[in-house]
């Protein structure tokens, strides 16, 4: 038989369903994968229930529903000043993941460069792989993850295309900048290149601190296509609605991309997110709150046990360093023995890079319920004390 595409044929099994299936085996508990255990706003559930029972239930728009692009379009408008036309600038995917896929190939061809800035989302790579494309990944280090200038003009050159900027940051918890969203916009407009900015936590920041989307810095609107995510705005990760925003120009050829992946979105999910847009705002802006309160809380606990927690300024993530418990092996090697002996689950940042780095820092999720953190605390500290 004729070889398959390399790019997914030489990839092996993700580590998020490894690491998820060993705790299940162990009865350990999963702050590996990166969802909430409860469920979004019930007007939310129930406005896509009566949706669905009263139809249609046939193909919708291929760009998405009319009220939920038109509730995107303000939703941008308000929370960042930013104006897209829902007619043309805005595209309804199934999905994050897939927005991001659509975006990469409607930008990326064979031979273009791509900057990643890793540690990075793990879809990333074999997408661009995949159209022919070429990335090139920008390593920020721990622990504070800076981006320097000369760290950015090691990258770019003639042949880079675009940048994938994810901010907040999967799975540092970094949130860029002013002052390193100028530096990237500045060498955009001087390598004539395209952001693809993945925000699917752009409510999700802590501390104050406030998200700012590339596209609303002068001259960069034109330039990039923004990715976001109901299932994080919602807490409904398996609904699988996510949007591409951004210039006519760039979301046209998106579209082209979109229609040939999924095409549509289930009408009635769709529904209920536009519901939620015009009517919960106030659910995920409190969540931030919430979600801050739970990260402290595990990163005080983790502390105590001599685990060195990083910094983290959005996302559902806490990195944490676990040199201090003086294990020897890799960071593969210690979340297994943690699932397996400790009985809680996370995941090793090297899944992250394109590279072997040497670290010992792995990834807690904290976008659980209270008692389900408390719980995993118990068992590491039984077993780590």
């Amino acid at each position: 038989m004729k070889s398959l595409n390399p790019t997914f044929s030489g990839l092996g099994t993700t580590i998020f369903s490894v690491m998820s299936g060993l705790a299940v085996q162990h009865g350990a508990i999963n702050l590996g994968q990166g969802f909430p255990d409860t469920d979004g706003p019930l007007e939310i559930r129930e406005r896509a229930a009566r949706a669905l029972v009263e139809g249609p239930n046939q193909y919708p728009p291929m760009p998405g529903i009319e009220p939920l692009r038109q509730a995107l379009s303000a939703h941008a408008r308000k929370f960042y000043d930013l104006t897209y036309d829902w007619r043309s600038e805005i595209v309804v995917t199934s999905g994050g993941t897939e927005a991001l896929t659509a975006s990469i190939m409607a930008v990326v061809k064979p031979g273009d460069e791509v900057i990643l800035f890793e540690p990075a989302y793990d879809s990333y790579r074999p997408v661009i792989e995949a159209v022919g494309g070429i990335a090139r990944p920008i390593r920020l280090q721990a622990p504070d993850w800076s981006l320097s200038e000369a760290m950015l003009a090691s990258a770019f050159n003639a042949r880079t295309k675009a940048v994938i900027l994810n901010s907040p940051m999967n799975p540092a918890g970094k949130v860029f900048s002013d002052a390193e969203l100028a530096m990237i916009a500045d060498h955009l407009e001087r390598f004539d290149a395209i952001a693809i900015c993945d925000e699917v936590y752009e409510h999700l920041t802590y501390d104050g601190i406030a998200h700012r989307p590339l596209a609303t810095r002068p001259g960069m609107r034109a330039r990039c296509l923004r990715v976001g995510s109901a299932g994080k705005i919602f807490s409904l990760t398996g609904w699988k609605v996510g949007w591409v925003q951004g210039d006519a120009a760039l979301v046209s050829t998106v579209a082209k991309a979109h229609q040939f992946i999924t095409f549509t979105t289930p009408t009635a999910l769709q529904s209920g997110i536009a519901h939620g847009l015009e009517h919960c705002e106030a659910y995920f802006l409190a969540l931030a709150g919430e979600l801050q309160a739970n990260r402290d809380y595990l990163a005080a606990q983790l502390s105590r046990l001599g685990l060195r927690p990083l910094a983290a300024q959005g996302t559902y993530f806490l990195t944490t360093d676990f040199s201090g418990l003086g294990f020897n092996g890799t960071d593969v090697e210690f979340c297994r023995q943690m699932t397996e002996r400790a009985g809680v689950a996370a995941i090793p940042l090297s899944a992250f890079y394109s590279a072997d780095t040497g670290q010992k820092l792995i990834r807690f999720a904290f976008c659980k319920q209270r008692h389900v953190l408390e719980e995993a605390v118990a068992r590491l500290q039984r077993h780590y004390a």
